[in-house]
């Protein structure tokens, strides 16, 4: 993996990014808390402390009580012994997803655990944070056709969604058409009352060890508008401020959703995170959806990947959000192989706002408050920082002055949020805002509610603009607002803000995974925004690859309805294989550059629900299958028995690199011209009985690639077949200034085409 890292930091050296960036956060990751020596100090912070099962007579009482009394033994005696001490301390006792608990310790109190039989690991819990209508019509999921025709609409699959809580009485959460839930459900609504119903059938909160929390009510609008982006209900006359008006659904519109409140205040805690996925399983969902993350970790020290796969070994299919740190490399979360980790895209919609200036030019963008009453006259036009510091440039909170009656420019960025830019531009007298986006954003404008006149546009008209009014002692603009215009044909393209990989945890296996829809995205909202209703049907238009995530997670609910038999794994497979590598124009996805995406922005490509639905083949991977991967990546016995829960020999399930895992795309690093790299992979017939593929033909830049056999034959549904793959680099890879060749190995049928994409990084001296 260390040479593997070399070779990355290498390639994103020659892409131009900063080397001593880049060598840091490498540097942080080889050196993540779980790893590093436990500071000594008498103060208390909680722990995830991972531990062995019982060995099964030590105890005789049941499962859960088993673990209980299990874990009390790895606290210090002060503690176990003391009926007073014993709350406080213990915070949570995990039993599904993991073994293991969490608990307030010091570090000495760690040191002493370290030394009892049965102790893995322990690493001080880490705060993550959220990562912060049309798209299904968009997805070709609208009423009545697609995957989203007949009468399922996701009818019988519950996903579980860890957010920030939820509004239960939007009318997004309505159970009209929206059958019980299955038998299995056991989970509880912490709202009381009847507040709960058939598509909102479970809502907990959990808070420190306080699992009944208190009503789970979303004070924050997250939550309300992830899960009713995977799974609402249907809402006639949907809109914000009048624009991108329509009939507002979720992805699985007829699928339950249960509610387990993990994030307040933008602060989500690993060990509340944990506490939900296990009670989550308990309860019976069928997908977890999390649009949180922290960035790179080991599997092991990462509870949510920990969390994930205790899911995916009850059949539960996980899909999490990739980051919101693009446009750099290398700065994903969630990158573990049994997670679905989505990216963030655009849709063919706009709400546009124009800004015209006095010499005639026109820049698109966007915003969704789009006043009736605002004139189109001609106005002073200023650029706060023309003449000051940074922070007027930026409109930071108290730096404006002189800027009455004016529009204003300002830089996006400095976090500083787009929409507080605008209120100081109000509070200083300012009449309306054009934000402009720095180098690195490029073309992602983004439609927010903003609270005066304005618009996002891109970089290259931000020069433009600034340009503009260097060339006159009078400048002008205005803006015009055109409503929402749809019909993007450059769509989908990826937002500047998505995490790329390469991943740092596991990098020869290519993420993001997938991307979907993640910018401005309309979807249900606790309150008002335009102050203007009094209805309960309340919406906003956000963007993030939190928004992104749950659409990938109804999606999911939609293919277990149709096919309750797949695995997590075949689930994740159909949407890669059959994903988009084009836009609605035919030509490659593009990024926040306007030049084609790379497949560490993009992973498989973009979500297509209905090709889905019928992949063909698909790449099935059962929980056991990873743990020769996990031996691959050198992690010892403990550390993988902390993801798996089991006692594991890596002599005795074998070794494999990490490439040959039966992933649905490849991810090689390699020298040039040396030594061939051979891997194996299995393709499930879900197909007809009787079908054949053939191997379309297959090209990368510098490199030489082999499969045998070129036609694979099926006879019956289910059957499974082995290919294998020869890649070779060419003398001078790499040397030529392409530090990386990409393209797709394609099995095609008279009905399929199975994809998977391979990105290939030269490795030389």
């Amino acid at each position: 993996m260390e040479n593997k890292m070399c070779v990355v930091m290498q390639i994103i050296y020659l892409l131009g990014f900063s080397f001593m960036f880049y060598l840091s956060l490498a540097v942080a990751d080889e050196k993540v808390a779980a790893l590093e020596p436990l500071a000594k100090t008498k103060s208390m912070q909680t722990y995830i402390v991972w531990v062995e099962k019982p060995v099964s007579d030590l105890i005789a009482q049941s499962e859960h009580e088993d673990l209980g009394s299990w874990y009390q033994t790895f606290l210090p005696q002060t503690i176990a012994n003391s009926n007073q001490l014993k709350k406080p301390r213990m915070v949570y006792a995990y039993h599904n997803v993991a073994t293991g608990f969490a608990a307030k310790l010091t570090a000495e109190e760690v040191e002493e655990m370290e030394k009892k039989d049965g102790f893995i690991s322990a690493h001080p819990e880490r705060n993550l944070q959220l990562h912060t209508t049309h798209s299904p019509n968009f997805l070709g999921l609208q009423q009545g056709m697609g995957l989203g025709k007949g009468p399922n609409y996701g009818e019988g699959v519950i996903i579980g969604i860890l957010d920030s809580g939820i509004f239960p009485d939007h009318p997004s959460f309505s159970d009209e058409g929206v059958p019980p839930p299955p038998a299995k459900w056991k989970g509880k609504c912490d709202f009381g009352g009847t507040v709960c119903n058939n598509k909102l059938i479970g809502a907990r909160s959990f808070n420190g060890g306080k699992t009944t929390g208190g009503p789970p009510f979303d004070n924050e609008g997250h939550g309300t508008h992830t899960s009713s982006t995977a799974g609402g209900n249907f809402v006639k006359g949907a809109s914000v401020f009048g624009m991108a008006n329509g009939t507002a659904t979720g992805m699985a519109p007829h699928a339950h959703l249960a509610m387990y409140k993990v994030c307040s205040d933008d602060r989500c805690s690993e060990s509340d995170i944990i506490a939900a996925m296990d009670t989550a399983v308990d309860d019976g969902v069928d997908v977890l959806s999390l649009s949180i993350g922290g960035g790179s970790a080991y599997f092991y020290a990462d509870g949510i990947a920990v969390g994930a796969f205790g899911a995916i070994q009850k059949g539960i299919f996980v899909s999490c959000s990739a980051g919101n740190d693009g446009p750099d490399y290398m700065t994903l979360s969630n990158e573990a192989p049994w997670i679905l980790t989505v990216g963030a895209s655009t849709i063919d919609r706009n709400i546009r706002a124009t800004a015209k200036l006095g010499n005639g030019q026109e820049y698109d963008g966007e915003s969704v408050f789009q006043p009736k009453d605002f004139s189109s006259k001609q106005l002073p036009l200023v650029y706060a920082g023309a003449h000051s510091n940074d922070s007027s440039a930026l409109c930071d909170v108290g730096s404006l002055k002189n800027v009455e009656g004016k529009v204003v420019v300002c830089e996006v960025g400095g976090g500083i949020g787009r929409i507080a830019k605008g209120v100081e531009v109000k509070r200083a007298g300012g009449v309306a805002m054009i934000l402009v986006n720095p180098d690195f954003a490029g073309y992602t404008t983004i439609a927010d509610a903003h609270v005066l006149p304005a618009t996002h546009v891109s970089y290259s008209a931000g020069v433009s603009i600034k340009t503009y009014i260097n060339s006159t002692s009078t400048p002008t603009a205005t803006i015009l607002f055109k409503g929402t215009v749809i019909g993007d044909q450059l769509a989908p393209k990826v937002a500047f803000f998505s995490s790329r990989g390469p991943s740092l945890a596991s990098p020869a296996i290519l993420k993001p995974d997938i991307i979907g829809p993640g910018v401005s995205i309309l979807a249900a909202w606790p309150f008002s925004v335009d102050k203007a209703t009094e209805s309960k049907a309340t919406f906003d238009i956000i963007s993030g690859t939190s928004m992104s995530c749950p659409h990938l997670s109804g999606i999911a609910a939609l293919l277990k309805s149709s096919h309750p038999d797949w695995s997590p794994a075949a689930i994740k497979s159909a949407m890669m294989t059959t994903a988009e590598v084009n836009n609605l124009a035919g030509s490659a996805i593009l990024d926040q550059t306007l030049l084609a995406a790379d497949l560490f922005a993009i992973g498989a490509g973009h979500v297509n629900p209905s090709k889905a639905n019928d992949p063909g083949l698909i790449y099935d991977i059962q929980p056991e299958d990873y743990i020769p991967y996990l031996c691959g990546l050198n992690y010892t016995s403990k550390q993988i028995a902390a993801i798996t829960q089991q006692k594991v020999s890596c002599s005795k399930v074998g070794v494999i690199p990490e490439a040959q895992l039966n992933y649905p795309t490849f991810c090689i690093y390699i020298e040039s011209g040396g030594e061939p790299q051979n891997y194996t992979r299995t393709l499930t017939n879900v197909g007809p009985a009787n079908s054949t593929y053939k191997l379309a033909p297959l090209r990368l830049h510098k490199m030489d690639i082999t499969v045998l056999p070129e036609v694979l034959t099926f006879t019956e549904v289910n059957q499974k077949l082995t290919y294998r793959v020869v890649f070779a680099a060419q003398d001078g890879a790499g040397k030529d200034g392409i530090p990386f060749s990409q393209g797709y190995l394609s099995w095609v049928s008279h009905q399929h085409s199975v994809n998977s994409q391979i990105s290939v990084v030269f490795d030389y001296e």
